[in-house]
């Protein structure tokens, strides 16, 4: 994909973001990032004081995909906002998008590596 068709960061958060208020997810943007290039990181929070952590990265193939933190373990809200605030102390640029949903779905285009 060529650098003119690349869509922009805050373009792909509020169409995903969209979607899941559509069918009745709660989509909240925890910290905004750089509207054009930040990379996202999505909280999926289970609603049963659990989250799990996707950060923004890409396949083989150069495909956006989701890396799971932490080898996809459910963190406590303590341990998950502590890993958010570490990594937005290296990247400030980076966008925070914490969805509700008690099967962890979400909107973003990619596969979960």
């Amino acid at each position: 994909m060529s650098e003119f068709a690349r869509v922009s960061s805050e373009l792909t958060i509020q169409a995903a973001m969209r979607r899941s208020t559509a069918e009745g997810r709660v989509a909240t943007v925890l910290h905004r990032g750089d509207a054009w290039g930040g990379a996202i990181l999505l909280k999926l929070n289970f609603l049963d004081g659990t989250s799990q952590l996707l950060t923004q990265t890409r396949d083989q193939d150069g495909k956006p995909a989701w890396l799971r933190v932490k080898n996809g373990e459910r963190l406590t809200e303590a341990d998950a906002d502590t890993y958010i605030n570490r990594q937005l102390s290296r990247d400030p640029d980076l966008w925070v998008i914490e969805i509700e949903d008690r099967e962890g779905r979400h909107h973003f285009e990619g596969r979960v590596l």
